[in-house]
């Protein structure tokens, strides 16, 4: 369902969401049909009937399932409302989750691990800043200032540290061919080496930006993906945490350095072993981006 999403000649996917009538969901809906996203249904029991910006609103995902052939669900609720929002979106048939809600419980997590497999569906999250498509869709709260139609797959841990990463590239004239948030925590469900077959063949994509952290093997598990299955363009990496103290969380669950594991020197040499250019920082990584493009159309 995410290849898709990201897919430019496939049909648009039907989405809901789930806690519609929420102050933070009614705003941000109205944000992402503006995006061109194919918002069919939202759900909120004590509205079921009403219409929301031209969305139905149901009282359960089953029946917006049935009236609406939603394929992919938002829940947009509290952190411990995300696991039974989820499940239930499972149970009616939904095929991709996509969790934007920060502070969900690690056990929740890990059980909703479980059901996705047990439903041989897929889950973007959890913390997940969202994922868009510009100009076809926008899934979460990704700042619309920040998007552009452009040849850049970005993925990304962080929310804020992508919003300036993509917003400076945009300035550059490099927008973005999708924009992938799969978040920070250590139990998610979407993971940057997964994105890999993706992106093989998509054609709008010329080169990828990976917003990497320290803490966890993520982009060592990237790296090793890479160095058997290249994606035949740039990839671009910045890593945040350097100066991170071993044994301290710093921002996000998984960005946490121990025993040695998850540091940025491991993560930077197994990205680079794999062609993968590093960096530090946003400015530079965005200078040679920008620099290697202008060869490109020279």
């Amino acid at each position: 369902m995410l290849e898709q999403l990201i897919d430019p000649a496939a049909p648009q996917v039907p989405v809901m969401v789930q806690g519609a009538t929420g102050r933070a969901a009614r705003q941000h809906i109205k944000l992402m049909l503006g995006h061109g996203t194919n918002i069919v249904a939202g759900i909120s029991p004590k509205a079921a009937g009403e219409v929301q910006d031209g969305v139905p609103i149901f009282a359960t995902c089953a029946e917006a399932v049935e009236g609406t052939g939603a394929r992919v669900s938002l829940p947009m609720v509290p952190p411990m409302s995300v696991l039974p929002a989820a499940r239930e979106a499972l149970e009616a048939g939904v095929r991709l989750i996509v969790t934007v809600t920060e502070g969900m419980p690690v056990r929740d997590a890990m059980h909703l691990h479980a059901l996705i497999r047990e439903h041989g569906a897929e889950w973007t999250g959890a913390s997940s800043p969202g994922l868009a498509v510009p100009g076809r869709c926008k899934l979460g709260f990704l700042p619309d200032a920040c998007l552009a139609l452009g040849p850049i797959a970005l993925w990304s841990k962080s929310g804020t540290l992508s919003y300036e990463t993509a917003l400076r590239l945009k300035s550059r004239g490099l927008g973005q061919s999708a924009w992938i948030g799969v978040g920070g925590d250590a139990v998610k469900g979407t993971r940057f080496a997964d994105l890999v077959p993706l992106f093989r063949d998509h054609t709008p994509t010329r080169a990828v930006v990976i917003v990497g952290e320290i803490g966890g093997t993520e982009e060592e598990d990237l790296a090793a993906r890479l160095a058997q299955e290249p994606l035949d363009k740039p990839v671009y990496a910045i890593l945040a945490g350097s100066a991170a103290p071993e044994g301290k969380t710093m921002g996000h669950a998984g960005a946490i350095v121990s025993g040695g594991k998850g540091t940025f020197e491991s993560k930077a040499e197994a990205l680079q072993s794999a062609g993968v250019h590093v960096f530090r920082a946003i400015p530079p990584l965005v200078d040679r981006v920008a620099q290697d493009f202008q060869k490109e159309t020279a």
